[in-house]
């Protein structure tokens, strides 16, 4: 382990990190750091909290440093792409406090906000642009921006961007940036396609990984309750009685959920609120800076916020509802035990929901622990029993001879008599 005054960066680097109480890099900061410094591209995987932004962003502003001039009228010279406007925001708030010295400037591009004011930022050129891909390629075919002096090029949180159709972004963008040019792709879970795009964006990466792919940080305390959907709602309120001034998040699997379960807590006397794709990104960034700063203590929340909170006092996650994917509860949970801390992640689990909790164990090669409650028999599975047993089977005909009654053929209709 070496401290960061020890990797050589730029005084003005040392002197933000310093500031900013940042002494010894975390695991993945360790090994991606000294890497990306020498140019080498990165295919770096680590969980979620392990501190990912750091370990691109520390060598990327240390090169742009060093490459003198400012960036032409509407180009960059790197490029952040990440999947979710709470992620981009969060990014460039890092990014901003290790360039506060300097003369970097950072500017974000994502969708909700007012495209004319990205317009007139991006006319003066920047040196870092943090983008959705999406936002990024309405302005591409504008031509608001030019990506040929990009030198340098990130995906944080690229197996999500893989979920929203990521690739087919990727595709359109990735033909306007500058060669050669550095790549560093960072994920918490390598599906299949990712290797694929390694192979066809990344040039020989090294590989960082600190942790088995769909592993949750070694913090974070696991359990679930076994419960029906009616229960839902009393466990909830029990589970926030026993702790009323811990951060806590909740997960609904829908828009329409979050929304009715923040409007139900409010009603109880809690302290809520609910960020989803329905709301503004006025209002989502209002609601994660009032959970960030205790104004609020409870935030409801779709995986639209899954990987993009990053606030360390975070104390519980509930998956009040079981993510489709299993992936996404790695996500969900790793808005936890942030920055080395400790942190607890309760899942309830109906008898719909049983699949799903297994898909999770399996991913994550683990039991959680049952904390109340009965494992039920999958709802599904029994239907289909159910089914099985009261089919009624017809003697099939020999050789296949009946056909089914809409292939009959039908006596054509006599024509009207002239």
């Amino acid at each position: 382990m070496f401290d960061f005054d020890m990797l050589g960066l730029a005084p003005a680097l040392n002197d933000a990190l310093k500031s900013a109480n940042f002494s010894q890099p975390t695991p993945i900061q360790n090994q991606a750091i000294p890497l990306a410094l020498n140019g080498h591209d990165i295919l770096g995987l680590a969980q979620t909290g392990t501190g990912k932004t750091l370990a691109f962003g520390l060598p990327l502003i240390d090169h742009l440093l060093n490459q003198p001039g400012k960036p032409a009228p509407k180009t960059a010279k790197a490029l952040i792409l990440a999947p979710t406007r709470e992620l981009v925001n969060q990014i460039a708030d890092s990014l901003r406090v290790l360039t506060g010295k300097t003369k970097l400037r950072v500017a974000t591009v994502v969708g909700g906000q007012s495209i004319n004011k990205q317009i007139a930022f991006l006319g003066r050129g920047t040196d870092i642009l943090v983008a959705t891909p999406g936002r990024l390629i309405d302005l591409m075919e504008r031509k608001a921006v030019d990506l040929g002096s990009v030198r340098h090029l990130v995906l944080d949180e690229a197996d999500q961007m893989l979920d929203l159709g990521f690739i087919h972004a990727l595709r359109k963008i990735a033909p306007a940036l500058g060669t050669p040019r550095q790549t560093m792709l960072f994920s918490a879970t390598m599906p299949k396609q990712m290797e694929e795009i390694s192979r066809a964006y990344l040039t020989n990466p090294q590989r960082v990984q600190v942790s088995p792919p769909g592993k949750a940080a070694d913090k974070i305390t696991q359990s679930v309750h076994f419960v029906t959907k009616p229960e839902k709602p009393g466990k909830l309120r029990e589970i926030l009685s026993q702790d009323t001034d811990a951060l806590t998040l909740v997960f609904s699997r829908t828009k329409h959920g979050a929304e009715k379960l923040m409007k139900g807590l409010v009603a109880d006397g809690y302290n809520a609120a609910s960020i989803h794709g329905n709301k503004s990104q006025g209002q989502r960034d209002r609601a994660i800076k009032a959970f960030r700063a205790g104004e609020i203590n409870v935030l409801v929340a779709t995986d639209v916020a899954a990987r993009g909170i990053d606030i360390p006092g975070v104390a519980y996650v509930i998956n009040y509802d079981l993510p489709e994917v299993p992936d996404n509860y790695v996500h969900r949970i790793g808005r936890t035990a942030r920055a080395g801390r400790e942190g607890e992640a309760i899942a309830f689990c109906s008898a719909e929901e049983v699949d799903l909790l297994r898909q999770i164990q399996r991913l994550m090669k683990i039991d959680i622990p049952v904390a109340s409650g009965t494992q039920p028999e999958p709802v599904e599975a029994a239907r289909s029993g159910r089914r099985q047993n009261n089919r009624r089977f017809k003697p099939r005909p020999p050789n296949g001879s009946a056909k089914p009654a809409h292939n009959k053929r039908r006596r054509p209709r006599r024509k009207p008599a002239a």
